[in-house]
């Protein structure tokens, strides 16, 4: 009779298991999926995107001088003068500095080019104008 009383407990026992199990996997599986469905929608671009930025962007390793070690030169490519500023996350930075270095504000006319100094490799750099999708770029 022992035997027979403990096997019924533990069958009791491992239902009990069973179903807080599956409790436990449909509270991680039903959010997941929620997040698939709205990545999808974020996926698509908005009808309303803000177009690029007409620049186009080089960079080049300095040898020497204090510009260095490499410059991004931004050329406007439209014919309209862009006021644009950016910001310089730095790949390599002091503790006690920031650790972002913003460039003022500048206006590049058309055709001309707006040269970035001091950059060093891997640092990113946003070129943000008003009008304007961001402009991402990193440093080889």
């Amino acid at each position: 009779m022992i035997i027979s009383n403990t096997s019924s407990i533990r069958s009791v026992l491992r239902r009990t298991a069973l179903i807080v199990l599956g409790c436990a996997c449909s509270l991680v599986i039903v959010p997941i999926s929620a997040l698939k469905a709205t990545d999808t929608a974020a996926a698509q671009p908005p009808a309303d995107k803000a177009p690029s930025l007409p620049l186009t962007a080089t960079f080049e390793k300095v040898t020497s001088g204090e510009n260095g070690p490499y410059l991004l030169k931004l050329k406007n490519d439209s014919k309209d003068a862009i006021k644009a500023s950016a910001k310089v996350l730095l790949s390599v930075a002091f503790h006690a500095d920031s650790k972002a270095r913003n460039v003022p504000e500048h206006v590049i006319d058309a055709g001309q080019v707006w040269t970035i100094p001091g950059l060093a490799a891997a640092d990113r750099v946003t070129i943000t104008a008003e009008g304007f999708a961001p402009l991402d770029l990193t440093v080889p």
